[in-house]
């Protein structure tokens, strides 16, 4: 990841914040870099960060969403180590709103980028 993208820079310093138990602060820099996000990679990842601050699993669904219409969209190379991440996500959000299909099918395709659920 390149940390001189600025929507890469603020998502990384926010999941320090959420390590250290600062939500809140983390949120605020989700939200900017979204607020800043210039193309689909750019919004792919700061999508992927807002659904972490998500107080509903729904809410939560919604931007994993997001972020994977970014991703589909996305036709720079750059997008593909992000794969794996993206589906457990989705499926993880599925799972926890009982739609027990669709999180397998996420997961399968988790596993296919070598992330195990």
């Amino acid at each position: 990841m390149n940390l001189d993208n600025p929507v890469i820079n603020l998502c990384q310093q926010g999941a320090e914040d959420e390590y250290h138990g600062k939500l809140d602060q983390a949120c605020m820099k989700y939200h900017r870099a979204w607020d800043i996000a210039q193309d689909d990679y750019d919004a792919c990842i700061a999508a992927h960060y807002m659904a972490r601050c998500q107080k509903s699993d729904q809410e939560i669904l919604h931007w994993n969403l997001v972020a994977l219409m970014h991703a589909n969209q996305c036709i720079d190379e750059r997008i593909a180590h992000f794969w794996g991440s993206l589906y457990v996500n989705l499926g993880q959000s599925y799972e926890n709103l009982g739609e027990q299909q669709e999180a397998k099918l996420y997961f399968k395709r988790a596993a296919d980028h070598g992330i195990q659920h």
